[in-house]
C-alpha cells in the first residue's frame, strides 16, 4: 500500500498520481532526467541493464527489478511522449537474457560479463552501498580509467544516480507493486 494517498482510479499506476499530483514541478525534471539517461546514454544496452539490475538490487524496487529495457522501454518512452526510436534498446545491441540478470550481484565473476560489464556492476554496488571508500581506491580507479573515457565515466554515474533517487522514491513510498511498464507493442 503506497506510503502516501492514492485514489482508487490511480491502483493501477500510484506513480503517475504521486508525480502529476504531490510534486509535479520536480517530477517533470525527474522525468526529463530518466528520459536523458534511457535515450542519451553512452553505455550498450548490456552495460546499461548491468548498472540499472545492480542498483535495482540495492534499492530493492520491484518494478525495477522487473524491467527489462529491451522489452519495456520502448513502450515506457512511448507513453511519456518520446520517440521509443530514440530508446538506449532501439541501437541494436544485442539484448541480455535472463541469465545475464541471473548472474548480476555484488561478486560479478559469471564469464558472460565482459571486463566493462564486471567494472560497472561493481561501480553500481559501491555507489549504492559504499561510495566514501569509492572515492580514495586508486586501484579501482585505474581500472576504470583502463576501460573507460571520462565522459562515460560521468554518462554512468548519471545513469546509476537517475536509478537511485527514482528507485529508491519508488521503492520508499511503496509504489513499486505495481508494474507499470508492462511490455508494450510500439508501433515503429
Amino acid at each position: 500500500m503506497p506510503r502516501v494517498h492514492v485514489p482508487e482510479s490511480y491502483a493501477a499506476d500510484p506513480s503517475a498520481y504521486v508525480w502529476s499530483h504531490y510534486a509535479p514541478e520536480i517530477a517533470g525534471g525527474a522525468g526529463s532526467y530518466i528520459q536523458a539517461v534511457y535515450t542519451k546514454s553512452l553505455m550498450s544496452l548490456r552495460e546499461l541493464e548491468a548498472a540499472r539490475m545492480r542498483t535495482a538490487q540495492i534499492n530493492g524496487c520491484a518494478l525495477c527489478l522487473g524491467m527489462r529495457s529491451a522489452r519495456d522501454l520502448a513502450g515506457y518512452l512511448a507513453n511519456s511522449g518520446v520517440d521509443p526510436l530514440l530508446a538506449v534498446s532501439a541501437r541494436g545491441d544485442a539484448a541480455p537474457d535472463e541469465q545475464f540478470y541471473a548472474e548480476i550481484g555484488p561478486e560479478p565473476t559469471w564469464s558472460g560479463f565482459s571486463a566493462r560489464e564486471r567494472l560497472i556492476i561493481q561501480y553500481a554496488g559501491r555507489m549504492g552501498e559504499a561510495p566514501k571508500g569509492l572515492k580514495h581506491d586508486e586501484a579501482f580507479w585505474e581500472a576504470m580509467h583502463a576501460h573507460f573515457s571520462d565522459a562515460e565515466i560521468v554518462d554512468m554515474t548519471f545513469c546509476i544516480g537517475a536509478w537511485m533517487a527514482l528507485g529508491r522514491l519508488t521503492h520508499v513510498l511503496d509504489l513499486d507493486d505495481v508494474c507499470m511498464v508492462p511490455a508494450r507493442e510500439v508501433a515503429a
